[in-house]
Parts: structure tokens; sequence; C-alpha cells
């Protein structure tokens, strides 16, 4: 691994020039409020060999608090001896040989396998497609809380009708850090339960609390029901 940021990995299985170049693979990377993941699609890019290590310098620089790169000294000494390795058909934590240089969320990412990335059709931050979709639009973490659980979500009051759960918003998870900054609480999470008891809680609970505004929404093998602080 060359280095990387909170938006791309670069890495290299030779450091023996092909032509005069070294071919380096960027790969995109999408930081989420709770994970990292590693996306499932590279991008080549030639880098002159002498000019390496000004490369890695001018992609991940310092100033980048997200950064992480090489031990350097340890890539000339490779690139001294002509290392080389085959291309790997995924990143997996066994075939880096500098595993210690990277970050923990980098090193869990990377085991739990490549993902489809997409950029937000907001503000353009890398996000994990399919985990956040409003309508036709994929949006990162932080701009779907502040669109559906922000004060123009769909917030009602009392019990949904059984129509309304075909029409609940879904999302991938729901990250308790950004429903702290719209004043939104947590009032009840249901994981890998039948949903028809699941339907039947969440409008006795409701039911019960009509002064209140609240959303349920779907994610990953469950619910989670929201309320607005008082």
């Amino acid at each position: 691994m060359l280095g990387g940021n909170s938006s791309t990995l670069a890495f290299t299985n030779s450091l023996l020039p092909e032509g005069r170049t070294i071919v380096a693979r960027l790969v995109p990377v999408a930081v989420t409020p709770i994970d990292t993941a590693v996306g499932d699609t590279w991008q080549s890019v030639g880098i002159a060999p002498d000019d390496l290590l000004h490369w890695i310098d001018r992609t991940f620089p310092a100033e980048d608090e997200s950064a992480f790169v090489a031990q350097l000294h340890d890539l000339d000494l490779l690139a001294r001896v002509g290392w080389s390795a085959p291309l790997p058909a995924n990143l997996h934590e066994a075939e880096l040989i500098n595993v210690d240089d990277l970050p923990p969320d980098v090193v869990e990412a990377i085991e739990s396998g490549p993902v489809p990335i997409v950029p937000c059709a907001l503000c353009r931050r890398l996000c994990v497609r399919g985990d956040f979709r409003w309508g036709e639009r994929e949006l990162c973490a932080w701009d779907y809380h502040h669109q559906v659980f922000g004060r123009r979500g769909p917030w009602r009051n009392g019990a949904y009708d059984e129509r309304h759960y075909e029409t609940l918003p879904r999302c991938g998870f729901v990250a308790p850090t950004l429903l702290e900054e719209l004043g939104v609480e947590i009032l009840a999470s249901f994981y890998d339960c039948e949903e028809e008891l699941v339907r039947s809680l969440i409008g006795e609970i409701l039911d019960a609390g009509r002064e209140r505004s609240h959303i349920a929404v779907r994610v990953d093998s469950g619910f989670v029901v929201l309320r607005e602080r008082e």
C-alpha cells in the first residue's frame, strides 16, 4: 500500500517499471459515521520511478489529517531490489506486506470486502451504493439524515396504517451521532424479529405517544423508530 486518505487508497503490486512507469492502482474509499468501506473498482495510474516518493507526498500530503503513507525508506529498499508480486483479484490483509502502515478502520474495510461506491447526489462525498437512497438519488449518510430525518422529513403523529409500511424510509443504518445534531432520538429498535409482531408493537408504542412526532425506518434486518426530542 503506497498511501491513502478519506477518499482513496493507492497500491502497487510491483516496483519494477513497466516501460518507463510504475503502475499504481487507485481504489475509492467511503467513510461513513460508523465505518469505512473500500470500493470494488480500480483506476490505474502511471508514475515515473524517480517521481514515486514525490507523487505519494503530493497525493497524500501531511496536512491532510486523514492521510497515511507507506514507510518511504521501505519503499526505497523494495524499489532497489526490484520487488514484484502477482496482481491480486481483490485486496486482502494477507497480501499487504505493509499492513502495519494502515489505520485499523482501513484494514477492517479491506477484510470486509469490496463494495460498490458512488458519489452523493448532493455533496459528491463518496458513499456505499444502496445504503442511503432517497427517491432516485444516492445520498451519503449525512445528507440522507438531514433530508429524511430533518424538520422537513416524513414526520407523523399516531400509529401507522398498514399501507404506510410500504413507503417507509429505507436505509442501511441510522447513525446516533447524526440524529443528535438534528434533535432526534431513537425511540425503539427491532432486529431479526417477525415483521407482523414488530408492526403491532410499533403501532402500540406510537398510538400511546400521539403528542410526539415520529418516523419509522426500515434498516438492514429490522426497524428503527425515531422521535423528535421535546
